[in-house]
């Protein structure tokens, strides 16, 4: 009987396993081995909890790669699979909101594994966890891995294997890098890794603005010549370090090593809404309105970031009266509120990896160019989508595809025996 072996009990190593299980019917024996007490840890987690599964506007332009022609090749290949279809055969029911991101109606990703979860039992297929990979190599038409557990170091032999265990984002669930790391050792030409959908740090962070929330357009440009190389609209967070929110995140994507700019700026505009000229003019009937800095943004903003804004267009403290010239210096400094000297914060805030095993080295199936019976799936790949249920939409896909191929591959012929003479 075939032996398909699953690393990484996560989404696409989930997806993987039971979707091997279901194409097999009973013909190969199935594990998946993670390196948790329990498997699903980071998917428990996605979406804030309620699990963020997929989004009705899946498009290349929605991920971050080194190689956007392979991308839409396998993308293609992924919306062929269907994966939110493929969870509605399972009995899962999604609700999508305005923006269409598409989630499970009871809103619980705990409902997402445990539909997995039983469909996975029902076929039997092995999860076994608290096993940490140590290597893996070829034999006999096969792959031999070597892993530990509480009771020591193990082996098993497998017909396929399918990587699934992420990238280096999110050690707190369990993630290593190992993936990655052995995609590398396989000889895999790699894209560097960064933490993509991670907060900001800035060189001189408004310390005193941290835990302040506003709304507005939020631009990365290029500090070298000024050029605008992306928007995203949304709500921004300042913290004691820098800027978050879900527009900070969906930037912080191109700041991939080699291909995002060398002095990336943040440039905030509190007010999209309004050209600078109507800005300036509102601000103008205000001043005669409300008189000085107190009262002046009452209903506009928060009172502390008023006047950070205030003090960064230079404007004096505490005056009750100012100069005609004094409100397009404002408007300019709401316009475009610069932030510079950005590092994408670490590993642990990261949602996903960018960078990894570059997209040209997998086929349609992610079966691993030149290694016949070995998958890639998931974050290992340099594909890191924005927030909003694509990088799951990536996970669920590459890893139903990846397990529906070695179910059908043949296993290698077994050697044969030597007489007895």
């Amino acid at each position: 009987m075939q032996h398909i072996l699953v690393l990484g009990g996560g989404a696409a190593g989930l997806a993987a396993a039971l979707a091997a299980a279901q194409t097999a019917k009973g013909s190969a024996r199935i594990t998946v081995l993670d390196r948790n007490s329990k498997v699903g840890k980071k998917l428990l987690a996605t979406g804030n909890g309620r699990c963020n599964l997929d989004n009705r506007d899946i498009s290349p332009e929605r991920y971050f790669t080194s190689s956007p022609k392979a991308l839409r090749r396998l993308l293609d290949a992924v919306n062929e699979a269907a994966p939110l279809a493929w969870f509605e055969g399972l009995g899962l029911y999604p609700r999508t909101d305005e923006a269409g991101r598409v989630y499970p109606y009871s809103n619980q990703a705990a409902d997402v594994l445990a539909l997995l979860e039983h469909h996975l039992a029902a076929l039997g297929v092995e999860l076994r966890t608290g096993c940490t990979v140590r290597s893996l190599s070829q034999s006999r038409g096969g792959y031999d891995l070597q892993f530990e557990t509480e009771a020591g170091r193990e082996s098993l032999r497998a017909d396929a294997v399918i990587c699934a265990m992420g990238g280096e984002a999110g050690p707190q669930f369990g993630t290593d890098g190992f993936g990655t790391r052995f995609a590398a050792q396989c000889g895999g030409r790699m894209a560097p890794l960064y933490p993509c959908l991670t907060a900001l740090q800035c060189a001189r962070p408004r310390k005193s603005l941290a835990g302040i929330r506003a709304k507005g357009c939020a631009s990365l440009l290029d500090g070298t010549d000024g050029r605008v190389l992306a928007r995203e609209m949304g709500e921004v967070q300042f913290t004691d370090y820098g800027l978050s929110g879900i527009c900070i995140m969906q930037l912080s994507g191109l700041l991939a090593p080699g291909r995002g700019p060398k002095q990336p700026v943040i440039a905030l505009d509190l007010f999209p809404a309004l050209s600078e000229a109507e800005l300036s003019a509102l601000f103008a009937r205000r001043a005669g309105l409300l008189g000085g800095a107190a009262e002046f943004w009452l209903g506009l903003l928060p009172a502390k970031l008023g006047r950070a804004l205030w003090a960064d267009a230079g404007l004096p403290e505490g005056a009750r009266a100012l100069p005609a010239s004094a409100w397009p210096k404002l408007a300019a400094a709401a316009k475009c509120w610069r932030f510079e000297g950005l590092t994408p914060c670490g590993w642990k805030q990261a949602q996903t990896t960018g960078g990894g095993l570059l997209l040209d080295e997998v086929e349609d199936d992610f079966q691993f160019k030149g290694c016949p019976g070995l998958y890639f799936v998931g974050e290992t790949l340099d594909c890191a989508g924005s927030c909003g249920g694509y990088n799951l939409h990536w996970a669920f896909g590459s890893g139903i595809l990846a397990g529906r191929s070695a179910a059908k591959r043949r296993p290698a012929p077994a050697p044969r025996k030597k007489r007895k003479t």
